[in-house]
């Protein structure tokens, strides 16, 4: 018996270990660490890396591993495309290293030329999208990106800080606060208090809900008491219904709507649409957010409903949120990868599951016309150039003597130009003059590179 069980775990072994190397066996051989490697972080042999529209972003040369000529374009898509190293772990030089390197089990990665099928990668990110988001955040750290919601093709990504993947820094317990966070794409790996962007949330609970709801109001004084403690807005808006409530950003509404609707209506309103979810993007999941009310008390679950409490969102969570909305309430599936190979290009990378409905059709089409309301009663049509825009701001009050986060999301309606965005800017002052600028600087540059390029 002791014999048998012995050989069990034996071939139990062979069998995990074979399936070790079947899966990791790329990753563990153009890993850094590996000695037969020269330098370049394994990527000797890897291909160019594009863009949408054939920029080269990375290349290898004479055995040493280049990026993009310019300093700046380096710097907006260090965090999709990645340096030499595994540091930015989200990035396509680390997910897709084995396709790179052209590695194979017969071959390892000194496969002939002659037999590589072709080892580039093209992005569906436009790099000068990138260039012009990252000039407008002006130093500011924080995340921006805008994805096509028809196609789940990400144009823009950019996450800050930064650094030049040509010169990579040498990080140390003496500067280590100057780069803290440097490695974290934030578009998918951060979180943040959401602010007044939850009150999308809360208006969805509200409108599958309250049968009434189009007609009520809310009387607004700039404050009320709500479980015993007081709940305040930042103006006296007097008596207001849910569309302009939503587009003045009444504290006081969001706050009784919350109060009213409940935990429960509350929470599944936040797992539908997807704050307590990871969601895929290509082959690299995003950081969940947090919508948690079991143990707030009545005045805390009032100010969950305006995106404060421990509330906390992830900006491509909210990008696709978006994508929802504007899609009569089938959510895009984001990517980055358009294509993968040499020729004609072998591989496509667009989800099969674009289409996946998040929430209601008809709720949808009510929250999109009550964004659109957002734009032309209070944030103006002239902000965004032409584009027809239905959006939210937030501003996020966090920790006593830290500054606010900054938030705007939304998308635009034009059929040629189908764009989510979401941007997230850490210590600002306010949504719609922090994030503002930003979302709009990001979303012209990819609707001018979608009217121009398709």
């Amino acid at each position: 018996m002791f014999v048998f069980v012995l050989a069990l775990f034996f071939f139990a072994g062979i069998i995990f270990f074979t399936a070790n190397i079947s899966i990791n066996a790329g990753s563990w051989v153009q890993h850094s660490y590996n000695g037969h490697l020269s330098g370049s972080g394994g990527l000797e042999k890897a291909g160019k890396i594009f863009d949408r529209n054939g920029v080269v972003l990375a290349q290898t040369a004479d055995g040493e591993r280049y990026y993009n000529d310019d300093y700046e374009t380096r710097l907006s898509t260090l965090h999709v495309v990645g340096d030499n190293s595994l540091n930015i772990s989200t990035a396509v030089q680390s997910v897709y290293r084995s396709e790179l390197t052209g590695f194979s089990y017969i071959w390892g990665l000194e496969m002939p030329e002659t037999f590589r099928g072709g080892n580039n990668l093209t992005l569906t990110i436009d790099s000068a999208a990138c260039k012009t988001a990252y000039e407008a955040l002006g130093g500011m750290e924080g995340a921006v990106v805008v994805i096509n919601y028809k196609t789940g093709e990400v144009l823009c990504s950019v996450s800050s800080k930064s650094y030049d993947p040509n010169d990579p820094p040498e990080i140390n317990e003496d500067n280590e606060d100057e780069y803290d966070g440097v490695y974290l794409n934030k578009v998918l790996s951060s979180s943040y208090t959401p602010g007044s962007i939850f009150k999308l949330i809360t208006t969805e609970a509200a409108l599958e809900n309250i049968p009434d709801i189009d007609s009520r109001t809310f009387e607004c004084s700039g404050s009320a008491v709500i479980g015993g403690n007081e709940v305040t807005c930042m103006s006296s808006h007097g008596l207001i219904d849910i569309h302009d409530g939503l587009a003045q950003s009444c504290n006081i509404v969001f706050a009784q709507l919350a109060y009213e609707l409940g935990r429960d209506k509350m929470t599944e309103a936040a797992n539908k649409l997807g704050v307590n979810s990871s969601f895929d993007v290509g082959h690299t999941p995003t950081v969940k957010g947090n919508y948690n009310v079991k143990n707030a008390d009545d005045n805390q679950l009032a100010w969950s409903g305006i995106g404060q409490y421990t509330d906390l969102t992830n900006p491509m969570q909210m990008c696709i949120l978006m994508s929802a909305i504007a899609n009569g309430g089938n959510r895009a599936e984001p990517y980055y990868v358009e294509r993968m190979g040499g020729g004609d290009f072998e591989k496509q990378y667009p989800s099969e599951k674009n289409g996946e409905a998040m929430l209601e059709s008809d709720i949808a089409q009510k929250l999109n016309d009550m964004m659109r309301y957002n734009v032309t009663s209070n944030y103006g049509d002239s902000m965004f150039g032409g584009l027809t825009v239905c959006a939210k701001t937030g501003t996020a009050e966090v920790q006593d003597g830290e500054s606010n986060d900054a938030w705007m999301v939304g998308f635009v309606r034009d059929e040629d130009t189908p764009l989510a965005f979401a941007v997230a800017i850490e210590d600002g002052t306010f949504g719609i003059s922090t994030a503002g600028p930003v979302a709009v600087a990001a979303v012209q540059a990819c609707a001018e590179d979608m009217l121009a390029n398709g």
